[in-house]
């Protein structure tokens, strides 16, 4: 049985709030550590998560809590049929560098499945939210609106891959004999969001990533008519023991088996 779904509406205003969080610290300076695993943390992904998780909690008692520092902490929940997934700075390596392609990411997973995602994209004034069943939407300046993934164009697939990660040789491997219109870097989980809007087709991820950094984007994906699924094909599975991610294609238009 489906959970009941939380007020998606308080869900984004928790998600803008923490991107005002991040935003106060991105127009200062950052001082950037280094966590266990070798990778990048700041003041913003911190200060981000201890105003999400309380909030989170408040929203939903009773619903456990995996973000990305309480896990590197040791101190994320046990995980129930249904948890939450939290990425408070998606894309830190973005954030550092100052080029705006960083997102705060929240998903709600139940069974291994996302059912909600909201990414927060502060620096360009953008947030993306879909309900898996109900359909995705963006808002901007322009207002919101809702979106949809797109069937290929005839011209080939518009591919997008990781601005700050990547394998180039891997890519090509994984690419070879497909037609590809074009090819673009973008960070964070806005990759699985470009897909969303029908903006491309595409998303090989072939090297180390988190559930907290996709669950969202594939939450807003899912609602927008598209699917992630492992390099074999299989579905795509939350709540993996240590939270790992295996390589993965999202796609704006999943592939007939």
């Amino acid at each position: 049985m489906t959970p009941s779904l939380p007020d998606i509406e308080a869900l984004v205003r928790i998600v803008r709030h923490a991107g005002d969080i991040v935003m106060a610290v991105y127009q200062g300076a950052i001082d950037v550590r280094s966590k266990a695993d070798a990778s990048p943390v700041t003041e913003a992904d911190e200060r981000a998560e201890a105003f999400i998780v309380p909030a989170l909690r408040a929203l939903a008692p009773g619903i456990p809590v995996v973000a990305e520092e309480m896990a590197a902490r040791g101190q994320a929940d046990s995980i129930g049929r249904s948890f939450w997934l939290v990425d408070p700075l998606d894309g830190t390596k973005e954030f550092i560098n100052r080029n705006g392609e960083f997102t705060v990411n929240v998903a709600l997973v139940h069974d291994g499945s996302p059912l909600l995602g909201v990414v927060g994209a502060p620096a360009l004034g953008r947030l993306y939210a879909g309900v898996v069943g109900q359909g995705a939407w963006v808002e901007d300046a322009q207002g919101r609106r809702a979106i949809h993934t797109r069937p290929v164009p005839a011209e080939g697939l518009s591919v997008v891959a990781s601005r700050s990660h990547g394998d180039a040789a891997a890519l090509d491997r994984f690419l070879h004999g497909r037609v590809v219109a074009q090819l673009v870097n973008a960070g964070s989980s806005l990759k699985l969001c470009l897909l969303a809007a029908g903006e491309a087709d595409l998303y090989p991820r072939l090297g180390r990533t988190m559930e907290w950094d996709i669950a969202a984007g594939h939450g807003v994906l899912a609602a927008a008519g598209g699917g992630v699924q492992t390099l074999d094909g299989a579905p795509f599975v939350y709540g993996k023991r240590g939270f790992e991610n295996p390589h993965f294609a999202a796609w704006g238009r999943l592939p007939a088996s």
